[in-house]
């Protein structure tokens, strides 16, 4: 196949992905399968759709997958693709692609499960990549992705299993430089204000020297706001200030997720209710407003459990925030793949679509709607 195109299966879903690798291997963007080598990234919520277009697609392709869904269960992906990059790509897609078309043994390659026979073979895992060796973007501009893993245990979230329990950061200058790209300066973490840090205590003159750094661009920086986010003990009079020193966001993205504290504790969540309420009372404060994720449908809670989140919803958006509202979706190499979702009280669905009519919660809450959304954070 040494002759081949290669194609990344580009939508609007896997943009950030696509951008990440682009710069790595030469490849086109298609919106339908193409001949050649045809390359995916999905998630668990686009996983379906996905099988259904390689099993009807009529060219003649070699179908290689990766991203949250494929690294969790390659066994399943292997029923459809010819190989999965497991867990980070950088170093892996390359080589897989390499050994692809110049007919090398790829059992070679780190990183990827495959299939001879029924036999499926996994080649091992690759050491976490050295995020300053490898561009967030390309062609393709995208947030930049300043941290990658988590050491919380979030029994409802793929990060730890996909990028490690340690954290690592790309480096000022690294972030600095593709800054330059932007007309305006976002980025993609697990938890922004762990930015330098082990990820269980902030270093915020670490937070303080890159939004420093990015300051002399003179450009609007958008920090701790979607697609990336913080955690509510994380938010502090000190990491505000900065904040609004350096800084044009007038809202922060605060992962809360459940008002019960009891849930708080079986998810493994690492705070209580207190440091949610906390983070919201101090963004007010500092003229920010808190915009909290709050996930209904946990397979531990129960019918008072869910009006406890939407009591905390309430509190919020009556302070003045804002709520976005998911409904659980169990995703694979998590604790809680394979559970199901606890069904949505009645009262509890309508006291959220009250709030959404209202303009101050968005998201997608409904259990008629499930696998509603997927999470990774």
């Amino acid at each position: 196949m040494a002759e081949c195109d290669v194609w990344f299966r580009w939508s609007s879903k896997n943009s950030y992905s696509i951008a990440a690798l682009l710069p790595l291997v030469e490849a086109k963007l298609a919106r339908e399968p193409r001949d050649g080598i045809m390359l995916y990234s999905f998630a668990t919520a686009q996983a379906k759709r996905v099988y259904r277009e390689v099993s009807q697609a009529k060219v003649d392709s070699i179908y290689i997958a990766g991203g949250p869904h494929p690294s969790a269960v390659p066994e399943e992906v292997l029923e459809h693709f010819h190989f999965v990059v497991v867990g980070e790509g950088e170093e892996t897609l390359p080589e897989l692609i390499k050994a692809v078309k110049e007919g090398q043994d790829p059992g070679e390659v780190l990183g990827i499960a495959y299939k001879v026979g029924d036999e499926i073979r996994f080649t091992g895992r690759r050491p976490p990549a050295d995020l300053d060796l490898y561009p967030p973007f390309g062609k393709i501009l995208a947030p930049i992705e300043i941290s990658r893993g988590c050491p919380w245990g979030c029994t409802y979230c793929q990060t730890p299993s996909l990028f490690g329990h340690c954290m690592r950061h790309r480096s000022i200058a690294a972030i600095a430089r593709y800054a330059k790209l932007h007309k305006d300066i976002r980025f993609t973490s697990p938890n922004s204000l762990a930015f330098g840090s082990d990820g269980l205590r902030p270093r915020l003159e670490k937070v303080e020297a890159l939004l420093k750094a990015l300051a002399e661009q003179e450009k609007p920086i958008y920090f701790g706001t979607f697609p990336s986010e913080v955690r509510p003990e994380f938010v502090s009079d000190e990491a505000l200030e900065l904040i609004a020193k350096y800084c044009a966001n007038k809202t922060l993205s605060i992962g809360g997720q459940s008002g019960s504290p009891a849930v708080l504790e079986a998810i493994s969540r690492g705070h209580g209710l207190e440091a949610i309420l906390a983070s919201c009372e101090l963004c007010l404060q500092h003229d920010l407003t808190p915009q909290v994720d709050l996930i209904f449908g946990l397979p531990s809670e129960s019918a008072a459990d869910q009006r406890m989140t939407l009591d905390l919803a309430r509190w919020i958006v009556g302070k003045g925030g804002k709520v976005r509202a998911h409904y659980f979706t169990p995703l694979p190499g998590t604790a809680l793949a394979g559970t199901q979702p606890a069904p949505l009280a009645k009262e509890v669905e309508a006291g959220l679509g009250r709030l959404a009519l209202q303009g101050k919660l968005t998201g997608s809450w409904s259990s008629s709607n499930w696998p509603a959304r997927g999470r990774t954070a």
